[in-house]
């Protein structure tokens, strides 16, 4: 009986993944294995640990190998090049086959003693559980303040209510995994597509740590880049906007116009010539054109990139327990 009792326990025993990006995190990925592993130490639920190297070339990918030989539960996903963290992220959740998936950088400032919590929710029937910062600390004024812009804006924009002050670093249902794979699109926005698909949410806060060691690989260029993927993707909002910025314009030339022709009726003879009012307009109706063709560019841009309906990443090998053995995608 007893050794029935123990096949039903692994048969009914539940599966977490936590899913890695990192980029060059050297200094990083002992002290997260350390922490991650002590930290689901007491947890019911069986640890798989996926590393997805975006594109490293310090020695990160040795460690993870070498973690991986080591431990049954670590595996390594190289990608053949450096797609971005969101590809990275979307790769580890294509490979993850658990009953719920973590996302959590490498950095170590989303806190993996956090886990616990979002595991505490998911156990009692929520599908998302999002982690949300209550402070970042080692980071700049400018980069607190345009992530608060950031998420107040998009907040406005989309069509999805996503936590304020949230990044990647959440826990989703398998369920919510599997219909997150099923959108492939390329520019992509992670924590957007897991509040999108629906399902039951709920938040968790803590403390946002500083980054453990090494520089960061999310500068602010790279910061805005991913909240104009964010806006487009969600948002038709800018192509509104091109629209009201032009219905502007051609009321202001309306105006003028009356203006010109009031004048020309009462015979009101102007002594200052006026080029400088007409060079303004100009150059400010032909800014507002160039704008509006840029972004619309943009959204076609997109759509064409979309079309090609190119894979989303590539990879390299794929290293655990068992060796390296050689994949193309997933």
């Amino acid at each position: 009986m007893s050794d029935e009792g123990e096949v039903m326990n692994q048969q009914t025993t539940q599966t977490v993944g936590v899913v890695i990006p990192f980029l060059n995190e050297e200094e990083n990925i002992p002290v997260m294995y350390q922490r991650l592993t002590a930290a689901m130490a007491s947890e019911p639920e069986q640890l798989k640990i996926y590393f997805v190297d975006d594109g490293s070339t310090d020695a990160s990918a040795r460690l993870v190998a070498e973690l991986a030989e080591k431990d049954p539960r670590v595996k390594l996903l190289r990608l053949s090049r450096n797609f971005g963290h969101q590809i990275a992220i979307t790769a580890g959740l294509d490979y993850a086959d658990t009953d719920a998936v973590v996302i959590i950088d490498c950095d170590l400032q989303d806190p993996p003693e956090v886990i616990p919590g979002l595991l505490a929710q998911w156990r009692a029937g929520h599908d998302v559980v999002v982690a949300v910062r209550k402070s970042r600390d080692g980071e700049t004024w400018l980069k607190k303040f345009l992530a608060a812009s950031f998420y107040r804006i998009f907040h406005k924009l989309a069509k999805i209510e996503v936590p304020m002050d949230a990044g990647d670093f959440r826990l989703a249902d398998r369920k919510v995994v599997e219909a997150m794979r099923s959108v492939r699109e390329l520019h992509r926005f992670m924590r957007g597509l897991s509040v999108w698909v629906g399902f039951k949410q709920t938040t968790v806060t803590y403390e946002r740590a500083a980054r453990y060691a090494g520089s960061t690989k999310y500068p602010v260029w790279k910061s805005a880049k991913l909240a104009w993927d964010a806006i487009t993707s969600f948002s038709g909002a800018p192509l509104r906007w091109m629209m009201g910025a032009g219905l502007t314009v051609s009321a202001a030339g309306v105006l003028l116009a009356l203006r010109l022709v009031f004048k020309k009726i009462f015979g009101i003879d102007e002594t200052v010539p006026g080029w400088t009012s007409q060079v303004t307009l100009l150059l400010l109706i032909s800014g507002i054109q160039l704008m509006c063709l840029g972004l619309l560019g943009q959204y076609v841009s997109r759509l064409f990139e979309e079309s090609k309906r190119r894979p989303l990443y590539f990879l390299q090998e794929v290293v655990d327990s068992e060796g390296s053995r050689g994949r193309d995608r997933r």
